[in-house]
């Protein structure tokens, strides 16, 4: 019943406090000096009310209206019960912040200039009264306010849009991988166990007229089965390597998405790096591209390959807002220890509004492969 009379993703945050403000603004109309038939300060506390309800459940022009309409019972309040009322003006302040489009902030905030401007042009004799140290703090705290809450609330939404973004991807490099392992199991693993049930069909034939030619077929089968067996080794063995070249590519598609622009400078040459050595580079560096998706803000992303004094080195860097906070979860930590595995460094780069560069450095004498 409460969600239908007050909206529900309010209720945690301001139910409490718009119920004490209400109520003590009832009790203060109610027993001001004010003189006016009773019923008429109760038609003034029925109008503010809903003119906030209204703002409350509305965040296009009908919030507005409501706004600059309490922004009228605000004045009148505040010249005859008691100037404190236009701290009201915070109320609806609060509700503008949280309108669809700027127009209506804008809007909103002259209406409490104008709010203020007429309170001091009537009780203090001059519009220029807003600025003396009575008002003007106020003023400009109701002026902020709005501007607060709009730019909070688009900072969450667009929190929220990366969360389904990241989600998204995380889904899609999931449905790569399953696509991928079962290309895998039906180019290679399908193809033997075909052959192993054609032969064990013919074998099955052969039993009585020709058991040397079936003793011969089930030789076959016995040797295909430990060839799928050798197979099945094999493909869990790729299933634990990750290419780096692979990883770059899908970084690209990553970037695409993400709306970044990948730029890849490679040196074109052979890099002979183990198995292990690779997957841990290839792991690094997903990490870091990770960490620039969530966290840079950046339009650009450059990838850049080379060797230098027998170490292969490759750097992540972007041009997004250098705000790399390393003591913040695990991804630095993790590829410290990937690369500490193989005698390897990580160097970090951050400058603010300038962008980070994570350079990893492996020695490549170490890692070559054996011809």
């Amino acid at each position: 019943m409460l969600k239908k009379i007050y909206p529900t993703d309010q209720i945690e945050k301001y139910l409490l406090i718009d119920l004490i403000a209400v109520i003590f603004l009832i009790y203060r109309v109610v027993i001001s000096e004010w003189a006016i038939h009773f019923t008429v300060k109760l038609l003034f506390i029925a109008l503010f009310v809903a003119c906030y309800y209204i703002g409350l459940w509305h965040r296009d022009w009908r919030l507005l209206i409501s706004s600059l309409g309490g922004c009228l019972l605000i004045v009148a309040l505040s010249m005859y019960v008691d100037s404190w009322i236009l701290l009201y003006g915070f109320v609806f302040a609060n509700l503008l912040g949280r309108a669809y489009q700027k127009w209506i902030i804008s809007v909103g905030m002259a209406g409490i200039i104008v709010m203020f401007m007429v309170f001091c042009w009537i009780n203090e004799g001059s519009p220029i009264g807003m600025f003396t140290p009575k008002y003007f703090p106020i003023l400009i705290g109701q002026l902020v306010t709005p501007i607060v809450i709009y730019t909070r609330a688009k900072a969450n939404l667009l929190k929220e849009k990366l969360d389904v973004a990241n989600a998204q991807l995380e889904r899609y490099i999931q449905e790569e991988e399953r696509n991928r392992i079962a290309r895998d199991l039906h180019d290679t693993l399908g193809q033997t166990l075909t052959m192993i049930k054609l032969k064990s069909e013919l074998t099955l034939r052969l039993l009585e007229k020709n058991p040397d030619k079936a003793k011969h077929e089930l030789n076959d089968i016995v040797n295909t089965s430990r060839f799928a067996l050798k197979q099945v080794r094999e493909l869990v063995t790729d299933m634990k390597f990750v290419s780096l070249e692979n990883e770059i590519e899908l970084s690209s598609e990553i970037f695409q998405q993400a709306g970044i622009e990948l730029i890849v400078n490679n040196n074109d040459s052979k890099l002979l790096l183990t198995n292990v050595a690779e997957t841990m580079l290839a792991l690094s560096v997903r990490e870091a591209i990770t960490n620039i998706i969530k966290h840079s803000e950046a339009k650009q992303c450059t990838i850049t390959q080379y060797e230098q004094d027998e170490h292969y080195h490759i750097q992540v860097s972007d041009d997004g807002n250098g705000n790399l906070m390393e003591g913040h979860g695990y991804g630095i930590q993790s590829i410290r220890e990937r690369l500490a595995m193989l005698q390897g460094e990580i160097h970090i780069a951050a400058h603010p509004n300038h962008g980070t560069a994570i350079t990893l450095k492996v020695p490549l004498m170490r890692n070559r492969k054996v011809k």
